[in-house]
């Protein structure tokens, strides 16, 4: 896999409105930004249980997690990991990647989101871990825009993203 250019604002507004890149979107101008799309937050989850991972994915346990309520439109969360959900689905062609980062006023609160790469192909409602670093908590609100992708094109495309989570979430 040979990465391509990084696509801009107008080429993955493009994307979206004429193939479905991004959708379920809570507002298109506001999420999209020069360099990239603005994923925001539907759910947050505490891990309920042990994970396990292996080579072969045979042995693979993805942990039990309980959905928490936000009172008052915000979640107030203590130092330590959640599982979010994101708002948005994913629709990448076999074309093109998107790398998660935190967004930066995310970061300056205290908190993170630790994001795998969005595979070619990949279809689904994705999630991430948070972690929150401030010891003394972090308040949340629904909807919040939490990570932002970056979008790249491949030289060549793929076979597309063929893994447990496709079509996730949705």
């Amino acid at each position: 896999m040979r990465l391509g250019g990084a696509l801009s604002g107008s080429e993955i507004r493009k994307l979206i409105l004429e193939h479905g890149l991004v959708k379920e979107y809570v507002n298109l101008d506001v999420q999209l930004t020069s360099n990239g799309f603005d994923l925001s937050l539907r759910e947050v989850h505490s891990f309920n249980g042990p994970g396990r991972v292996d080579f072969s994915n045979v042995n693979r346990i993805i942990p039990d997690t309980v959905k928490l309520e936000p009172k008052g439109g915000a979640y107030f969360l203590k130092p330590g990991m959640y599982k979010v959900v994101f708002n948005e689905v994913l629709n990448l062609p076999n074309d093109v990647i998107a790398l998660g980062f935190p967004r930066s006023s995310f970061l300056r609160c205290g908190a993170t989101v630790c994001c795998a790469v969005f595979d070619a192909g990949y279809h689904g409602r994705s999630e991430s871990l948070m972690i929150i670093g401030n010891p003394h908590g972090f308040f949340l609100e629904k909807n919040a825009r939490i990570v932002q992708l970056a979008f790249f094109r491949l030289e060549e495309p793929s076979e597309g993203y063929r893994g447990q989570y496709l079509g996730e979430n949705l």
